[in-house]
């Protein structure tokens, strides 16, 4: 009762509380003291105590609110200053900021290989063709090094990743002797370090700290006993990506395609895993989980029929979210090292010294080489000692590590899409992102099932009616299009099945390719070379329907072509425009056949109601232009 009374008394009084600095607070402490108590304090000059003691209590107040206002700014990302609080920040919402820049070039490689075959038959001799691997490593005369990001086969030649194949030299025949192997690839300003960890007992969710300046990423943990741990994005994850080369031991089937897909995509479990976060003050801090090694807590489901149902001895898994492609549970969010030695491999960086100008990335500071066996080991140090490289471009990028706003703009974008495929674009984006090793998509298109038309009758249609259609296509070898073969296709679904919402069915379809041609006829001015002019007009128009511009179901606007062909210089009119279909593989055309006329409303030629897209596949004979005489 005693309580509610001082309650009471005080409800009755008149206090503010939307003072924030020192004057305010002082202002109504003054003016409370003479409202509730003028008979018992009156002494407002400055000098006396009680005057001190209100001051005292402004100041606290004061200090009090500016902490609790900064407290308050600090917690969220769009107002927060301090980079500590921006480094949380943005761990929380999955973006990890970085304390470097590195430069990037694309690095052409160079190796002899010999040639072989009777003479009139004479060919390269891929058997010595190398695969450079990481960490290989290159570096200018400054002593600025630059890493591999990709491992760089010779024999592999696809229109992605192209192989160029030159005569080196000739014999006293004239028959090539040897052969000019090059190959164009990405790397980054990086050198590569190596620092050692001795693990001694179980320490559940160990960190380590790797110091070191403009620290860019791990590569490879490795303890002593050979066992490797993988980095992800975060601990719960337990399946990585993995890279199996598509060689006749691993796939039968498959095997066929790796000319154009090399390597298939594969997950596999990762119960020895790690997360990475920089802190503040540029340290890489390294974090494992909490599960023994030597003992194993994985509850193993085998068969996805079980999963909610509970085992035999009565557990029940209700009440667990699992992931459907992962049938491995841990409570342990992956296995700490323990009584080992860990080596961690590292790249160190980039920065503004890092940019460099073109044709100075000419030395291989190491290199990691694989090479088929039994092959004769003069030739094969000969062709290993004939490496060399070259920037045809000055690298570029290279710079200082994101400054506050670089974090929390960020930060911002990256929590947006935090990789998920939820849209038709994040399905387009994500198809064309997959990595070329795994096969080249080069064109894409996403499209409901019940939006196709009802009256086709092709096989590539008959899908479900609440499912999403995704149409691909690739590049050949001389950058054709052409349908994707099973191994990319493959590879394709394991790649998108890691980022897809469960509920998601997508079918994958070969979209239609429709080839044509462009017959045109104009007139010229005076003083014109005709045949120039022709030749201009073909340029342009070549440009114009170069199929890297070009998206399946875009329509073909005929007064585009009108304006290109009549803005060439010397053109005085375009009197006539036809584009004509072209079909019949015989010919190294598309099968298909398309009506250009019923197809044309308006002046737009429309594509078909089944994701099909337009190529002039030979420009050089499939565009044509006359100039009327008069």
């Amino acid at each position: 009762m005693a309580y509610n009374k001082i309650s009471n008394k005080t409800q009755e009084k008149d206090i503010k509380y939307l003072n924030k600095d020192f004057n305010s607070f002082r202002s109504s402490l003054l003016d409370f003291t003479k409202t509730y108590y003028p008979n018992t304090f009156n002494d407002f000059t400055e000098g006396s105590p009680g005057l001190m003691f209100m001051e005292m209590a402004a100041y606290v107040g004061d200090v009090l609110s500016y902490y609790v206002d900064t407290q308050l700014q600090e917690t969220f990302l769009d107002t927060a200053q301090e980079r500590t609080n921006l480094f949380h920040l943005a761990y929380t919402l999955g973006y990890k900021p970085k304390v470097t820049s590195v430069s990037a070039t694309n690095l052409d490689i160079f190796q002899l290989i010999p040639a072989k075959g009777t003479t009139g038959d004479k060919s390269p001799d891929f058997d010595y063709a190398l695969t450079l691997s990481k960490p290989t490593s290159f570096a200018t005369d400054t002593g600025t090094n630059f890493s591999l990001q990709n491992q760089v086969v010779f024999e592999h030649s696809s229109s992605f990743d192209p192989t160029e194949i030159s005569i080196y030299s000739v014999d006293n025949n004239g028959e090539p002797f040897y052969y000019l192997l090059k190959k164009s690839t990405p790397v980054i300003s990086a050198e590569t370090k190596i620092k050692t960890f001795d693990i001694g007992e179980l320490q559940k969710f160990l960190i380590l700290n790797l110091i070191g300046d403009n620290i860019i990423s791990i590569q490879s943990i490795v303890d002593s006993d050979g066992n490797e741990y993988t980095e992800v994005p975060y601990l719960a994850q337990d399946t990585v990506f993995e890279d199996i080369a598509n060689v006749q031991g691993n796939t039968i089937s498959l095997y066929e395609h790796h000319a154009e897909t090399p390597y298939l995509l594969k997950i596999k479990q990762t119960p020895r895993r790690f997360v990475t976060r920089f802190t503040d003050k540029n340290i890489l801090e390294i974090q494992f989980g909490a599960g023994d090694s030597s003992k194993s807590d994985e509850e193993i489901l085998p068969i996805p029929d079980n999963i909610g149902l509970g085992g035999r001895d009565g557990r029940s898994k209700l009440d667990q979210s699992i992931d459907p492609a992962n049938f491995l549970h841990s409570q342990t969010y992956g296995k700490a090292p323990s009584n080992t030695t860990l080596t961690v491999t590292y790249l160190t960086g980039g920065g503004i010294q890092s940019n460099v100008l073109s044709q100075t990335i000419n030395k291989i500071s190491s290199i990691s080489l694989n090479n088929k066996p039994n092959l004769n080991g003069n030739l094969l140090s000969f062709c290993r000692e004939s490496l060399a490289c070259s920037n045809p471009e000055p690298s570029t990028g290279g710079g200082s590590g994101d400054n506050t706003e670089d974090i929390r703009l960020n930060t911002l974008a990256n929590f947006s899409s935090q990789q998920r495929i939820i849209t038709k674009e994040d399905y387009m984006v994500r198809t064309l992102s997959m990595p070329s090793i795994y096969g080249s998509i080069a064109k894409t298109y996403v499209v409901k099932s019940s939006e196709l038309s009802t009256t086709t009758t092709t096989k590539d249609s008959e899908a479900s009616f609440l499912s999403s259609n995704l149409y691909i296509l690739g590049y050949d070898r001389n950058k054709k299009l052409t349908t994707c073969n099973t191994a990319t296709k493959t590879n394709l679904s394991t790649y998108l099945n890691y980022y897809k919402p469960l509920t998601d069915s997508i079918n994958l379809m070969n979209a239609f390719i429709i080839n044509f041609g462009i017959d045109f006829e104009i007139t010229t001015f005076r003083n014109n070379n005709n045949q120039q002019v022709i030749l201009n007009c073909i340029s342009e128009l070549k440009n114009y329907f170069n199929i890297e511009k070009w998206q399946i179901n875009q329509p073909i606007i005929e007064s585009e072509i009108y304006n290109l062909i009549g803005n060439v210089k010397g053109v005085q009119s375009v009197i006539n425009v036809t584009l004509k279909n072209l079909a019949g593989v015989e010919n190294g055309y598309s099968r298909f056949k398309y009506d250009f006329e019923t197809s044309t409303k308006d002046g737009i030629i429309y594509p078909s109601l089944d994701p099909s897209i337009f190529e002039i596949k030979y420009p050089n004979t499939d565009i044509k232009g006359n100039i009327k005489q008069y």
